[in-house]
């Protein structure tokens, strides 16, 4: 994991490149979500990634999924006693992430991490503001057998997550 002063940098490199959602993020708040359930996150992601991974494919039922990584402890939830929590994971139901739905309607809410590292948004399944979420950084967990071409949208490509990535502690 990159220290809070190395992520910094990196969100002040893309503010000088032009990246106004980065900037936007350092001054604003992103918010998703329904009308029931409301998250509220002020802090950059830890790790930002379009996601190509087959348990997206599955759960979203898109070919690529933007997925944010936030410290747990970054992502707030008003009413965490209206959250559904099933394994985010169906081929892994005991693995660390859950899918979190809203018991009155059904919307996704959050994936929250068991050991309390981590929580994750999906900008565009969540509730938020796509346009003014911050964009990937980078395509996970591609790989050839995927049937469709390799990415070449100037961000870096992996088999998995991006290699200096490091797990937080449980919060």
């Amino acid at each position: 994991m990159l220290c809070l002063g190395a992520r910094l940098t990196l969100w002040h490199v893309n503010v000088a490149q032009g990246d106004s959602k980065a900037e936007n993020l350092m001054s604003a708040q992103l918010s998703g979500g329904c009308d029931h359930v409301h998250t509220k996150i002020e802090s950059a992601p830890i790790d930002n990634h379009v996601c190509h991974c087959n348990v997206c494919k599955a759960v979203t039922g898109q070919q690529t999924t933007h997925v944010a990584f936030f410290n747990y402890g970054d992502v707030e939830v008003d009413h965490p006693e209206k959250l559904n929590r099933q394994p985010f994971n169906a081929a892994n139901p005991d693995g660390p992430l859950e899918l979190c739905t809203c018991k009155d309607c059904g919307a996704a809410i959050m994936l929250d991490d068991k050991q309390k590292r981590i929580r994750v948004a999906v900008p565009n399944v969540m509730g938020y503001d796509v346009a003014s979420f911050p964009e990937a950084t980078y395509h996970a967990f591609y790989d050839d057998t995927k049937g469709y071409a390799k990415p070449h949208d100037g961000r870096p490509v992996y088999e998995g997550l991006r290699p200096e990535f490091k797990w937080p502690a449980s919060a």
